[in-house]
């Protein structure tokens, strides 16, 4: 007994892939029919025949679904469909009863029997019979095709849903160590403890802002200035940065857009080992399009290449899906300067 509630549990769990179920429907076809023929033939003919039955049945299902809708239907040649599907029936009518036949003359009949219009018509017929099913055949594996890929877009929104939920608990602990440490650090040193409070405004920005599909530019333009506060302590010498904003802070746009130029400049425009580095941001805001520009010295070191690398590169692919061609991305040595250049519409 138990024994059958674990069977009876583990057949609840498993679901048919739509070729399992291929194979499912056509080993019942063949019970159906050894069954229907073993009263009348006998065991060892039954399965002969059963079994060369089903073979032509699914030649003409999938003869139909496979090569003929596909080379003709669905490419709109009705017309050849039409003479190619009456083609195909008649070759495979005449092709079965005359396999059938020859099997019984040659294993089974105690005297042979002729070949005869009415076996090959009824061959025929039963061919129709096979091929008009074949189009519900099509319709219900498409549907459960469908059915599947929904339960599993449904399991991969469940898990992505729970992850969420545990990518959520994680930071939000570390985002109250930090405030912790902050306040332990503060009582010190008020200058690390400024630090601290820029980290853990950056990593809000990754969990909060970063996903979503729009943030605010006052936003964006605080991740920019807490980024650069914590890039400087790296830097033994001072650099002189100018961060010019002319825009509105209300207005919306999608994150992580303005990162990729400030952080090659990090990367590739300061050269840490000497003085005088200078950098210049701006960011204007017109009625239809934002501007944003950085400036930094071209150093011995630096190449087009270096600011060229996967950052921008997937920056352009970004932009590409969010506005098409409606935008303008450049970046160009000119004399001692690295220039970066991005124009977004918005609206």
């Amino acid at each position: 007994m138990k024994f059958i509630v674990i069977l009876k549990m583990n057949f609840s769990k498993w679901k048919a892939s739509p070729v399992q179920l291929q194979y499912i429907i056509w080993g019942i076809m063949f019970l159906v029919t050894f069954f229907s023929m073993l009263p009348m033939d006998g065991l060892g003919p039954s399965v002969i025949y059963a079994a060369l039955n089903i073979l032509f049945y699914a030649t003409i299902v999938y003869g139909n679904l496979n090569l003929l809708m596909r080379f003709f239907y669905e490419k709109g040649r009705i017309v050849q469909y039409v003479t190619g599907s009456i083609l195909f029936l008649v070759l495979t009518g005449i092709a079965r009863s005359g396999l059938l036949l020859f099997i019984y003359n040659r294993f089974f009949a105690e005297k042979p029997v002729p070949f005869s219009m009415k076996a090959i018509a009824y061959s025929i017929f039963t061919g129709v019979v096979v091929y008009v099913l074949s189009f519900i055949f099509r319709l219900a594996l498409r549907y459960f095709t469908l059915k599947q890929q929904a339960d599993e877009i449904i399991a991969q929104k469940s898990q992505a849903e729970l992850n969420l939920l545990k990518s959520q608990v994680q930071p939000h602990f570390l985002f109250n160590t930090l405030n912790n440490i902050y306040y332990e650090a503060y009582r010190e040193s008020p200058r690390t403890a400024l630090f601290i409070e820029r980290l853990s405004e950056i990593m809000r920005y990754f969990v909060d802002e970063s996903p979503r599909e729009e943030v605010t530019l006052g936003t964006e333009i605080q991740f920019l200035e807490n980024y650069i506060a914590l890039e400087r302590i790296r830097i033994r010498h001072e650099v002189a940065i100018t961060f010019t904003r002319q825009c509105n802070p209300a207005t919306g746009i999608p994150p992580m857009l303005l990162m990729t130029f400030v952080e090659n400049i990090f990367k590739h425009g300061i050269d840490k080992s000497i003085t005088g580095n200078e950098v210049s941001i701006s960011l204007i805001q017109s009625d239809e399009h934002l501007v944003f520009q950085t400036v930094n010295l071209l150093h011995a070191h630096q190449t087009d290449a270096d600011n060229r690398g996967f950052g921008i590169t997937n920056l352009q692919k970004r932009l590409s899906l969010l506005f098409g061609n409606n935008f303008e991305l450049r970046t160009w040595p000119a004399g001692k300067y690295y220039h970066a250049f991005l124009k977004i519409p918005i609206q």
